[in-house]
């Protein structure tokens, strides 16, 4: 077997680990083990699942929430030369199944997908076939109903091993109280005896967090521009509804602010290219629904305005 530190060095040009990454996979490669992570954002719980999957003869498949999220990861990871893919909606059949046969074969060491891909018939069955060393489970808070962000299909999951077999499962969130963390297991199909939980603490002494009141639009769009000319670097601003974004959109293009739009409504090639403009700095400013963010790996973000109050 493979060094866990010698993968991480040729795909990651790290030296060592950080955290208790070193320690969640040992016990997945050494002892076999479930675990459950509690790590905070930016703390690399990805490198978890990554380097494990890359050390086991079989595939990992990941269930992530976010289409936007999948496809930053895997962007990442080809420039890394390691062989992933995704599948969603945005992709088209033939590529579907071609990245599906491709994991079935062995070609694809990690899959992303949503848990709504396990409705599809066609998926199930080739699923099915294939050889699953570790199944991760990313932004596991979903799975609870007391978790902030619940989706109903990831609370099948145990369903879900049960199809794949049962594969050794590592499930990662940088958030859940102790009810959260209870439902998850659970929804895992597994006892507390069978999982290990490493808890890293949630605390980012570099994160500030600030509320400004505003009476109307015309102040709303003050306290963006206070913030769009102090903060010169990359940043998003959040809307709940598409047509305010447009509103303040077309507000911001007319004061001389360059940015771009990302929401449900654009198709999917724009809203790659748009993500893809974004993570190369040849784009710093986004506006967007929560269609877009949730996990993007971009080290310089400078701040995060919600321009209406977020549903959670």
């Amino acid at each position: 077997m493979p060094d866990p530190k010698d993968v991480l060095k040729k795909y990651y040009n790290y030296p060592a680990f950080k955290g208790k990454q070193e320690e969640i996979i040992n016990r997945l490669l050494n002892e076999n083990g479930h675990c459950l992570v509690l790590m905070p954002t930016g703390g690399g719980k990805s490198i978890c699942y990554q380097v494990p999957a890359l050390i086991f003869d079989g595939g990992t498949i990941v269930i992530s929430p976010l289409i936007a999220l999948m496809q930053d990861q895997v962007d990442t990871l080809k420039m890394k030369n390691i062989p992933a893919e995704f599948i969603n909606s945005t992709v088209n059949p033939k590529a579907r199944r071609e990245r599906l046969h491709n994991f079935v074969e062995g070609k694809i060491k990690l899959l992303y997908v949503t848990p709504e891909r396990f409705r599809k018939h066609e998926f199930v069955e080739s699923i099915k076939k294939a050889s699953v060393s570790l199944l991760a489970v990313d932004e596991a808070h979903c799975i609870s109903e007391w978790g902030h962000d619940f989706r109903p299909d990831y609370s099948r999951i145990a369903e879900f091993r049960e199809l794949l077999g049962n594969p050794l499962t590592v499930a990662l969130t940088a958030t859940a109280t102790k009810d959260v963390q209870t439902d998850i297991i659970a929804k895992l199909g597994l006892t507390k005896e069978e999982i290990k939980l490493f808890h890293q603490g949630i605390k980012r002494p570099n994160l500030r967090l600030e509320a400004a009141d505003v009476f109307d639009e015309k102040e709303t769009l003050n306290e963006i521009i206070k913030v769009l000319d102090e903060y010169k670097g990359h940043g998003i601003i959040y809307f709940s509804l598409i047509k305010k974004l447009e509103y303040y959109s077309q507000l911001l293009s007319d004061k001389g602010y360059d940015h771009e739009v990302y929401h449900g409504k654009l198709d999917s090639r724009k809203r790659k290219q748009t993500q893809r403009d974004f993570l190369s700095g040849k784009q710093n400013l986004i506006l967007a629904t929560n269609a877009f963010g949730m996990g993007i790996d971009k080290p310089d973000i400078r701040f995060v305005i919600h321009a209406e109050v977020p549903s959670s």
